[in-house]
């Protein structure tokens, strides 16, 4: 059982930076990939990034690529989704999940099991 709790979300203009972080706690030493997705209202939830457990590995969405960067810190069971640059388009609320895999570093929710309650994210222009 792993539980996950995002944190960091809020108004920004477009432009302007964000960091979130999501703390993990539970059964962490099953060392999960972590991924963040997003969901704006009306749409689909969508990958943003994702990265191994090892942090050796990472995956980004093309729309932010180049944007925002994917990072962990082990020793504080906490991973974080540095965005820059922020688009209006990139409101949305914003989630972190465990995935059921270690090293792969999966775009689609289906490879995710566990998922945190999400913050939000609005970026204004």
């Amino acid at each position: 059982q792993v539980q996950l709790v995002e944190s960091g979300g809020g108004l920004v203009q477009a432009g302007g930076s964000l960091r979130l972080s999501c703390a993990a706690s539970g059964r962490t030493e099953s060392n999960y990939a972590m991924g963040w997705f997003r969901q704006a209202p009306g749409k689909e939830r969508e990958f943003v990034s994702a990265v191994s457990w090892t942090g050796r590995s990472t995956n980004y969405a093309d729309s932010v690529k180049g944007r925002f960067t994917i990072s962990r810190d082990d020793a504080k069971n906490t991973v974080y989704l540095q965005m820059n640059s922020l688009k209006p388009e990139d409101t949305a609320v914003y989630y972190c999940a465990a995935s059921i895999y270690s090293y792969r570093v999966y775009a689609t929710t289906t490879n995710y099991k566990y998922w945190g309650q999400g913050t939000q994210v609005t970026v204004s222009s």
